[in-house]
């Protein structure tokens, strides 16, 4: 049962092995090169519910050494998704961590591939600053030979008939036929009180968010790892794709509803936004939803 899973004991089940634990602790019980996709959101040192305040150049240093044991995990031709918004000092000046971070990667060899932004509608309202309504994805590759399988996550193309007007190709279909890129702006709600997802997490990932990463970054059977797990939605994400999934957090409550939510995927009974769906527009009939 869900209420007997204890503090650092690792509950696997088929495809995913769940511990609630620190991460250092847990990542250092796998074996080298091991994962070929990580992806995670960890905490912005802004007081969270579930993070502690602390010094920016302790969080940094913290973060430092989470950062060096993944890259020991990395697989050399795998991918680091590091999905991060911005630190509030007290005095009320932005710092962007992955501004902040980006150089740790670059002390470890690992190369740049994309700064993604996630954009979304909804947050909290700024009085002294325009509202932040994005955050930001760093997808660093451990080398120039890595998995990027682009069509699996094409998006419907504007003007999905256009045709070459002449030359050569006249007539013939000027855009791919499985949609285009979905370039590096990527506008995927987030998950606030309203949303299918909602747990009890208060900055939970929204699961369509980490499919993209699992089908554009991995291939079936890898292993992907979330070392910040929350309540499971990269591990999800992994199980939805037939990857296999790993995580730990150090908030039991949280473990809990993770392994909650997949029993239920695997009952088929787990909720989540399919990927693709149009984000809701008041301004259209049924919020331009079919």
């Amino acid at each position: 049962m869900i209420s007997q899973v204890s503090f650092l004991t690792p509950t696997i089940t088929a495809n995913s092995t769940i511990v609630c634990d620190d991460n250092m602790h847990f990542m250092r019980n796998l074996p080298d090169e091991s994962m070929q996709l990580i992806v995670t959101s960890p905490p912005y040192n802004i007081g969270k519910s579930y993070e502690k305040r602390s010094e920016l150049d302790d969080y940094i240093k913290a973060q430092s050494e989470v950062i060096g044991e993944c890259v020991r995990l990395l697989a050399p031709g795998g991918s680091i998704c590091w999905q991060i918004g911005n630190h509030i000092a007290k005095d009320g000046e932005v710092v962007p961590l992955d501004l902040v971070l980006y150089p740790i990667f670059k002390e470890h060899g690992l190369k740049l591939r994309n700064r993604i932004v996630w954009h979304f509608e909804h947050g909290l309202h700024s009085k002294k600053r325009f509202s932040g309504r994005y955050e930001t994805i760093l997808w660093f590759t451990k080398s120039d030979d890595y998995v990027f399988n682009l069509d699996p996550v094409r998006v419907p193309s504007k003007y999905p008939n256009k045709r070459h007007f002449k030359g050569p190709k006249a007539g013939e279909l000027s855009g791919n036929p499985l949609g285009k890129n979905p370039s590096d702006v990527w506008i995927i709600p987030n998950v606030k009180n309203n949303h299918v997802e909602k747990t009890i997490h208060p900055c939970q990932f929204p699961v369509e968010l980490v499919e993209r990463l699992v089908l554009a970054l991995s291939d079936e059977g890898d292993n992907v790892l979330d070392p910040y797990l929350g309540v499971g939605s990269s591990v999800i994400a992994a199980l939805l794709h037939d990857r296999n999934g790993f995580g730990c957090d150090t908030e039991q409550s949280y473990i809990e509803v993770a392994l909650q939510r997949i029993k239920q995927l695997r009952d088929g009974t787990l909720r989540t936004r399919p990927m693709g769906k149009p984000v809701y527009d008041p301004n259209l009939p049924n919020g331009g939803h079919k």
